[in-house]
């Protein structure tokens, strides 16, 4: 029969809440959620203003965040213990770290809850801590009130999701509710008069000793102690569970028992109160692992890597060894991304790693620390050779092609290596070496590997200046277009412009594209400069187009980012159409090498833009590939002699000059516009329009000119001329 003044009230929502945090969006954020739990919750932003509130108010239950400005979470902590409140603490605090959580637990929190929490954890967390309270309380009473209350303790201890029990002076059991049943497997009849240790797991039985049978009654009490129990052979309690991993893990409290005679106060034996937290240890052992893993790749993730290499300083340091950090920086990722798709992209990325980890050795590191950003701590290396060979394999390996959604992919690796104790001797420094020579591999054509060394950090921060300056260059209208004609000797007429960049730094002055176009390529700054030159060049050859001169070709470079752009063909039909100019105006000069990044993407891009009138040009013909079947198979217009081909003219018939003349033939052979670059004596011009080439340009007809001085040239085209005749009658 329950008293009618102590009824038991089972566990529900409610209760009063005091929340402690001095970000006022966390505390408004937690107040509603708790508030939708019924909960009546009352907020601070302050440890001071917490136990002031504490002093004049009670709760259920107390969320406390570890990080306040005023005080530290601990402070708080301290306060309520010297208080005596014994209401539970739940921290909820961004500070991850093991010590952070460790600290608080050993205070005597109810439990830590990591920022950012999931509601539904937050939620459980604080009624778990308030039904704890409540149930304390209810024990006690059945205890006190025993034999008044068998109706409430048979309602309570059997019906509860934890394991109730009693054990006698010598560890037996005398009482075990029917959750030990549900939960284990033993009936209470096979465990009443076991010794305890028998529903230990073997390895936590020094651990249990003094928990599960304890003596003690006061503040000496251990709170939440973590142990495994044993289920029955062949049991499984959800229907699934295997007897090779017939365990569950609890967390216990218990206190010893005394008789009432007021002399001796026998010890008549120990309740306790264990509750079955498998599944949170399955959820907290698989967030510490998340915590330290690359979800995508399983590899160690930034974290457990620096972690690593901090313990192989140590044990380097100690022991006198040589260790290898590198940076391995995935080239031409970004292109996959853009171009197949993330999807595509993420599973690159897990080939990838599966290839790297099949180029080392078992005790080295392999982690993914963003990106396609990769580290490696190669440990217990005799030479630099060690290191060079690894990379070498790694660089092998990736240049195999990958096979992504029916399509053969080729990327690279630019890979940078610091040593230890060569380079540095911490964390930071070591990360940093290999990361700055991985650079170097970049800006001297990636796909290789470089040792760090000390001249490298000026190139480095030179690099990381112009970065910078380039940046603002973009910004701050620092370019200025320059066009040099490029001429017909029979017609003796400008046919076109080639538009060529100049950057006016406003400190360095005129800056040559050969330095900066490569930087803006690896940054990607590339695409932004070319959106700008395209426009400013259609605005000007649309101003050229009103003085009559709307047939004069616009002869541009574009660099491979732009053509693997989704809207390359897109944008140049806007910006063409925009400006009032016809396609067939535009010739797109590439180089070889950006054919043969990704044929099959290109050709498709070119044949369309071919298929508008646009005109195509290989630009630097023979420096490269060089192949006869790409020009066959790309709807190519006009080769371009490179000026290195030019200038290696030194007699004044074909047969001193076997590369020129080839070019040449191989352009008439196809049928294409031909056009020497580099043109700058009359030597260069006789030669080549003695093998067939009528279009030039170079300084003997005219230097890149700016806008103005491009315009009078196009008015006053005879003088070009008039200045090559005057060349050839001065080397007559």
């Amino acid at each position: 029969m329950f008293p009618p003044h102590e009824a038991f009230d089972p566990p529900t929502h409610g209760g009063r809440v005091l929340v402690v945090d001095d970000e006022p969006r966390v505390c408004e954020s937690i107040r509603q959620l708790l508030s939708l739990g019924g909960y009546d919750v009352h907020t601070c932003t302050s440890g001071v203003e917490a136990i002031s509130i504490l002093k004049q108010e009670s709760f259920d239950v107390i969320l406390l965040d570890l990080m306040l400005q005023d005080m530290t979470g601990h402070d708080v902590i301290d306060s309520i213990i010297e208080m005596g409140i014994r209401t539970p603490v739940i921290v909820v605090s961004g500070d991850s770290s093991i010590d952070a959580a460790i600290s608080a637990l050993r205070k005597g929190v109810y439990n830590f809850v990591r920022k950012p929490y999931e509601p539904e954890e937050l939620l459980k967390s604080t009624e778990n801590a308030i039904y704890r309270i409540r149930l304390e309380k209810t024990n006690k009473f059945i205890q006190e009130k025993l034999e008044h209350s068998q109706n409430i303790y048979k309602y309570l201890v059997d019906s509860s999701p934890d394991l109730i029990y009693t054990l006698d002076e010598d560890g037996r059991f005398g009482f075990v509710n029917q959750r030990f049943e549900s939960l284990l497997g033993f009936a209470r009849e096979e465990l009443i008069g076991r010794h305890y240790t028998s529903l230990v797991h073997a390895d936590d039985i020094d651990r249990a000793k003094y928990i599960f049978n304890e003596r003690r009654t006061d503040s000496r009490i251990q709170h939440n102690v973590e142990f495994r129990l044993i289920c029955k052979k062949n049991f499984a309690a959800d229907g699934f569970r295997h007897f090779e991993n017939s365990f569950v893990t609890i967390v216990l409290q218990a206190r010893g028992v005394y008789g009432e005679e007021e002399v001796t106060h026998p010890f008549l034996g120990t309740y306790g109160v264990a509750r079955d937290i498998s599944d949170r240890k399955k959820a907290e052992e698989a967030l510490n692992y998340q915590a330290y893993h690359d979800a995508l790749t399983d590899l160690p993730n930034r974290v457990l890597f620096r972690d690593r290499l901090g313990l192989e300083i140590t044990q380097s340091q100690r022991h006198g060894q040589q260790f290898a950090v590198m940076f391995v920086d995935l080239d031409r990722f970004k292109w996959v991304n853009d171009t197949l798709g993330h999807m595509h992209g993420d599973e690159l990325l897990k080939m990838v790693a599966t290839r790297l980890k099949n180029c080392l050795r078992k005790g080295d590191t392999l982690a993914r620390i963003g990106g396609d950003e990769f580290t490696l701590l190669l440990p217990e290396i005799d030479s630099r050779e060690d290191a060079a060979t690894t990379a070498n394999k790694i660089l092998k390996e990736l240049n195999r092609p990958f096979l992504l959604d029916g399509h053969e992919v080729y990327i690279s690796a630019s890979i940078g290596i610091s040593l230890f104790p060569e380079h540095g001797d911490s964390i930071e420094t070591l990360i940093k070496c290999a990361d700055i020579s991985m650079y170097h591999v970049k800006w001297e054509g990636k796909n290789g590997h470089l040792f760090y060394n000390p001249d490298m950090n000026v190139v480095f921060h030179r690099k990381l200046t112009m970065e910078n300056d380039l940046r603002r260059a973009i910004d701050g209208s620092q370019f200025v277009l320059h066009y040099q004609p490029q001429v017909h000797l029979g017609s003796q007429s400008i046919v076109g412009m080639e538009v060529l960049i100049r950057w006016l730094h406003p400190e360095q002055g005129l800056v040559s594209p050969a330095e900066f176009i490569p930087l803006a390529e690896e940054t990607g700054l590339i695409v932004q400069i070319t959106e700008w030159v395209f426009a400013e060049a259609c605005s000007q050859f649309s101003r050229w187009k009103k003085l009559g001169f709307g047939d004069i070709r616009m002869s541009l470079n574009f660099a491979p980012h732009d053509i693997e752009r989704d809207d390359f063909v897109k944008d140049i039909k806007k910006g063409l159409r925009k400006y009032g100019l016809g396609s067939n105006i535009l010739e797109v000069e590439i180089t070889e090498s950006t054919l043969m990044r990704d044929l099959e993407n290109s050709v498709y891009k070119l044949k369309e833009l071919s298929a508008l009138g646009v005109k195509i040009a290989i630009d630097d013909f023979g420096t490269g590939y060089s192949s006869l079947g790409y020009l066959k198979k790309f709807p190519i217009h006009t080769i371009k002699i490179d000026k290195s081909f030019v200038h290696d003219i030194h007699g004044r018939t074909a047969n001193d000059i076997p590369i020129v003349s080839a070019i040449t033939a191989i352009a008439h052979g196809f049928k294409m516009n031909l056009i020497a670059e580099g043109v700058e004596t009359v030597e260069h011009m006789s030669v080549l329009s003695s093998l067939g080439c009528s279009i030039m340009q170079g300084f003997l007809f005219s230097r890149p000119l700016n806008a103005e001085d491009a315009t009078e040239a196009l008015l006053n085209q005879e003088k070009l001329f008039q200045r090559a005749e005057l060349n050839l009658q001065l080397n007559s």
